[in-house]
């Protein structure tokens, strides 16, 4: 069965379990670029044999890899033709794999989690049949900015300590019920997934702070922890941003533009990020478009329809009907 593209994930919000094997290196090759994003794949083994167990939830993408032993690569040619951002995370779930990128280079065992992005390059090595589960989600899934993550692409996180203890067997969990994420349930559990993995980052990023004063770093942490608990109010403002971490309001877009955005593009992308998931939450179907655009602090229902459309492609409606 033809597995979704990384392109068209959003095009149905509750997609079945699909499952794709391949029997030669020629096949896995087209298989992995078509599930995945663009990909250069190698291999020097004689009798290769791969399989992709997959469930794609809007712009989510959960799949089980289990291959003969091979290489893939993302390359700047590849990353050119893409037009979507995303993060990959990847759980060993049984062999042994490498994951280069940013020079870095983390050695997964089974247990271990990892994350890389798929707008820079990387290698994924694995010398020997393995299997692996990769959560695939869009940059604007997570309420940490992208060059903070970039902390952390090919970095080894155990599944045996910190976090990890509690994450690597939700993931697993994950990969055992693939089948059972449909409906409200497995909307609302691939979604947690994904917060609970932001969770797992921001307490990596704490562990790698410099514990001297405190940083422009952190003070960008901080004001994106209020505008997260602040959102769903509409008098939401920079000076209102400035105001309670007592700066001035130079210093407040200062430290968005060291970090590449501003102020109240990253308020919008939140508060649309969240409108997006809510519209798509089948336990919020009662709900009208115009009450969830409240809800984040969207208070003109045309001004929202506009801008949701601009960011996503089509009116809030449309999207909400999948």
């Amino acid at each position: 069965m033809t597995m979704a593209t990384a392109s068209a994930p959003a095009g149905g919000g509750d997609d079945p379990v699909r499952s794709a094997e391949a029997n030669s290196f020629g096949e896995w090759r087209t298989l992995v670029s078509d599930s995945f994003v663009p990909l250069e794949v190698r291999s020097d083994a004689t009798d290769f044999h791969g399989t992709l167990r997959s469930r794609v939830l809007d712009d989510l993408s959960i799949v089980e890899v289990t291959a003969t032993g091979h290489q893939v690569l993302r390359t700047p040619s590849l990353i050119a033709r893409s037009d979507r951002q995303y993060f990959k995370l990847n759980l060993q779930l049984s062999g042994s794999g490498i994951l280069i990128q940013d020079n870095r280079e983390a050695t997964l065992c089974p247990g271990d989690l990892a994350v890389y992005d798929t707008n820079r390059p990387y290698t994924l090595a694995f010398e020997r049949d393995f299997r692996t589960l990769v959560l695939m989600f869009p940059h604007d899934a997570l309420d940490l900015p992208a060059d903070a993550i970039a902390q952390l692409t090919a970095v080894r996180m155990a599944g045996d300590a910190g976090l990890g203890r509690m994450i690597s067997p939700f993931m697993v969990r994950l990969a055992e019920n693939l089948d059972a994420l449909s409906g409200a349930t497995g909307h609302r559990l691939a979604y947690n997934a994904v917060d609970l993995v932001a969770t797992m980052f921001e307490s990596e990023l704490s562990i790698r702070r410099d514990p001297g004063p405190a940083t422009r770093g952190d003070l960008l942490t901080s004001i994106h922890r209020y505008i997260e608990a602040e959102l769903g109010d509409p008098e939401l403002s920079p000076a209102v941003i400035a105001a309670a971490h007592f700066i001035s309001l130079r210093q407040l877009h200062n430290v968005f533009h060291a970090a590449g955005s501003t102020v109240s593009g990253w308020i919008r992308s939140r508060r649309l990020e969240h409108c997006r998931r809510d519209l798509r939450d089948p336990i919020l179907s009662p709900r009208s478009v115009g009450v969830i655009a409240a809800r984040w602090g969207f208070i003109d229902a045309a001004h929202f329809s506009r801008i949701f459309r601009t960011a996503f492609g089509e009116p809030p409606s449309s999207y909400r009907r999948g």
